[in-house]
């Protein structure tokens, strides 16, 4: 229960923040071009509280259905508007200026991501190297004779400094279904390149490990089974585990490692487990209960330890990735970038049918992302919060009528023509967008639906 009020918590921040940027980057620009707002609402539907601001006594709301918000303008289409307030209705404004003042919502969405992703390198990310375990049998990595403890440098020649950036670069040539050139450096510093043939991605499911469809694992180096941390008075502190305790071997099957430890404890929750334990030589057997827990929808044991700290190195697995002030708005820019022209490329593919719609995600998924993301980190939650509003600035420059590229779409043809759109293309327009915006969420109910069920 306090697992999903945590997600539930993480959701509602991350919503409520995206919803307020873009309607304060449309509510801003209105108040500068010189038009009054009527109404600010968070949600859509029958305002739950309100209260008015500012000399024009704006309504600030609070509605009753949340995914989403609008901000109201004085328009003389949706009612009657005073002589002397009339040069300030939204439609008396000229077609630039109507343009520039929905324009500014997405943008506002873009600013916000340009913004975190800045402040997050200019904080560093601790992130993990693209160090390599061994590759999956008879895999494209196995195959392209990638070995495990090699890092990658680079990728036809642009540097690579984590595994998330491993991934991302991959991802974005995974489309061409050609050869990529990687750089890697084994642990004799011995450089090599490497030629990865990319035709096995199944660009179709890009909800799949991209790394993993190649046979690339992550370098996990061998911790002893020793235990370093006990939570106090957690199932290990209260069955009488202590610090040094060297597992042995659990429900009868010998434990070579730490991952053999985390694993078998994992798949026991709620059910009597034998550990046997070596402390100061001497043999012990410690029967125990892990506690349930809820990890990403699926149950699991923990029983509240840690492992002991081993003479491996951290920094040698772990990178922090850190620019200066001006070098990180330049990278917060092109990250931006980038991933706005990616989402288009996917959204473009989806019409085209050359990529799954079981990759368009709902609000069940977001919260599940936002909650995973928030627990791993504020830095991990950041990077969350960049890449929805990217998305959400993307969808709504799409030329959806109901969406602010509807609206910009309409004004690009007063422009071309010299005169407004017809109330009537305007009105099969809304019908059209919103039987679109109907379909687009009734695909995303049925995956996060679907994601449930199977998992």
């Amino acid at each position: 229960m306090n697992n999903a009020l945590f997600y539930l918590g993480a959701f509602v921040v991350a919503l409520g923040l995206l919803i307020v940027v873009h309607e304060a980057g449309h509510f801003a620009v209105a108040r500068w071009c010189g038009v009054k707002v009527l109404r600010f609402s968070i949600g859509f539907g029958k305002p739950l509280i309100s209260w008015n601001f500012g000399k024009d006594r704006t309504e600030l709301a609070l509605a009753a259905f949340p995914l989403g918000g609008y901000v109201k303008m004085l328009d003389e289409r949706e009612g009657d508007v005073a002589a002397e307030e009339l040069p300030r209705a939204f439609n008396r404004q000229t077609v630039w200026k109507r343009f520039v003042i929905v324009l500014a919502g997405p943008v506002a969405n873009f600013g916000l991501a340009i913004m975190l992703y800045w402040a997050l390198f200019v904080h560093g990310v601790e992130e993990p190297k693209p160090i390599l375990g061994k590759p999956v049998a008879h895999s494209v990595a196995e195959k392209a004779d990638f070995r495990e403890g090699e890092t990658v440098r680079s990728i036809n020649g642009k540097v690579v400094v984590s595994w998330q950036e491993l991934r991302w670069e991959l991802l974005q040539h995974a489309f061409g279904k050609g050869h990529v050139t990687l750089e890697v450096i084994n642990q004799r510093q011995e450089i090599s390149f490497r030629s990865l043939d990319l035709s096995s991605i199944d660009t179709a499911d890009l909800e799949g490990d991209v790394l993993g469809q190649l046979g690339f694992r992550f370098f996990r180096p061998l911790f002893p089974a020793v235990i370093g941390r006990i939570e106090s008075a957690g199932v290990a502190d209260r069955a009488g585990l202590r610090d040094g305790d060297r597992v042995v071997a659990i429900d009868g099957v010998a434990i070579e490692s730490w991952a053999d430890v985390v694993s078998a404890i994992r798949n026991a929750p709620g059910r009597l487990i034998a550990i046997e334990i070596e402390r100061g030589g001497v043999s012990a057997t410690v029967t125990l209960k892990p506690d349930e827990a809820e990890d990403r929808g699926k149950r699991i044991g923990r029983i509240g330890i840690a492992v002991k700290e081993s003479e491996f190195d951290r920094g040698a697995l772990m990178t922090t990735v850190r620019y200066g002030p001006v070098d990180s708005l330049g990278k917060a820019v092109t990250q931006t970038w980038v991933t706005s022209v990616f989402s288009l490329t996917i959204l473009g593919r989806m019409v085209l049918g050359e990529v799954s719609w079981k990759n368009l995600s709902g609000p069940v998924t977001i919260a599940d992302y936002a909650g995973q993301s928030a627990k791993l980190g504020l830095a991990h939650y950041l990077k969350f919060l960049a890449l929805i509003s990217i998305s959400l600035g993307v969808l709504n420059l799409l030329p959806i009528p109901l969406l602010d590229g509807g609206h910009l779409m309409y004004y690009m043809v007063e422009i071309i023509k010299g005169g407004p759109v017809s109330e009537r293309v305007m009105e099969i327009g809304q019908q059209i967008g919103l039987a679109l915006l109907a379909m687009l969420m009734a695909f995303a109910f049925y995956n996060d639906i679907n994601r449930l069920i199977s998992g």
